[in-house]
């Protein structure tokens, strides 16, 4: 395979007008609370770089490093701040997730709220960063594959339909193609691989689900996580919490899933990895109340994914884990 550098030239001369305009957009982005925190109230600025520096890009979660990471060259830098079991709806970003920002040269995330309240920052980042381009993909599909709550607020758990993801990854090859510095026949290749791999996946799901039957295509979990879902693997899907885990759920709520879920003999519920198993104990414990005995079916990896050994460790790890979870719970 071959090795393609990267290369983005640095003006000496214009150094200190770049790095003037990189904190100052710190200044404008990031609460001062924030500045006040030790390691990021220190910093004086980026570290010392080369006439030659390889492309940085950085994304907020996993799901979005994996299409960009098999789309670019080995040695192209991706990274991404949010590990296995982070829960991107209240995740609060460290100061060194900022200095990472302020580094890269594109940040991928997702939009439409998924990073709670790093959301608002980045958006501003993307408007006003001479120096770092900061992209809301998610935000680029169309509003015709969108998914809206009750309040018309955008579910943002694209991930979890892979024909819907793949539209995602086609959003991410064309922020990639537009930064210029990219092999653009590589980076055909490369996407058209990640295409072959993901329609095949697609499948995957699709064969491992067709053994429930369409009486028990009802996917309960602990926050409405999987609507995208539903609507592609055909599962009726009720959320304990709703689109965001800041949301608490009511009585009534809690009151109408045991009636559901009892009446309709639904042998099964979902925990999820980044969410608390309390409310899903409470579903358990009212239907044993009315004679029916729910069990939980196993952990879903819906807003991230697991540790090493948890075998769901990647997106595409999480979804084949999520589809043959499902299938074994509701049999």
């Amino acid at each position: 395979m071959r090795n393609y550098p990267i290369i983005r030239q640095v003006s000496g001369s214009l150094r200190p007008l770049w790095q003037k305009a990189i904190f100052s957009c710190l200044l404008f982005v990031v609460p001062l609370g924030l500045l006040a925190l030790p390691g990021l109230a220190g910093c004086k600025g980026p570290e010392p770089e080369s006439s030659t520096d390889v492309l940085k890009i950085l994304c907020t979660t996993e799901m979005l490093a994996e299409p960009v990471r098999r789309m670019v060259p080995p040695e192209i830098q991706v990274e991404h701040l949010m590990g296995s079991g982070v829960d991107p709806h209240l995740y609060k970003p460290t100061p060194k997730d900022l200095r990472k920002i302020l580094r890269a040269d594109l940040v991928f995330y997702h939009g439409h709220h998924l990073e709670g309240r790093m959301s608002e920052m980045l958006s501003q980042l993307e408007e006003n960063s001479p120096t770092v381009k900061a992209i809301a993909i998610c935000e680029k599909v169309p509003a015709g594959d969108l998914i809206l709550d009750e309040s018309g607020t955008v579910d943002p758990h694209f991930w979890l339909d892979v024909p819907l993801w793949l539209k995602v990854c086609a959003n991410l090859k064309s922020a990639l193609l537009e930064s210029g510095q990219l092999p653009v026949e590589d980076l055909n290749r490369r996407h058209s691989e990640l295409v072959s791999d993901l329609e095949a996946l697609h499948q995957s799901v699709l064969s491992t689900l067709a053994s429930i039957p369409p009486a028990k295509r009802v996917l309960v979990t602990a926050h409405d996580a999987f609507a995208y879902f539903g609507n592609r693997y055909e599962f009726e899907v009720h959320g304990i919490q709703g689109i965001s885990t800041e949301s608490e759920p009511s009585l009534k709520r809690v009151n109408q899933l045991v009636e559901l879920l009892s009446e309709r003999k639904i042998p099964s519920i979902f925990v999820e990895s980044t969410v608390p198993e309390r409310n899903v104990l409470a579903l358990i414990e009212g239907c044993q109340k009315l004679g029916h005995q729910l069990t939980v079916g196993g952990k879903l990896y819906s807003d991230a994914p697991g540790p090493p050994e948890s075998g769901a460790d990647s997106w595409s790890k999480m979804v084949r884990h999520n589809a043959q979870t499902i299938a074994e719970g509701l049999r």
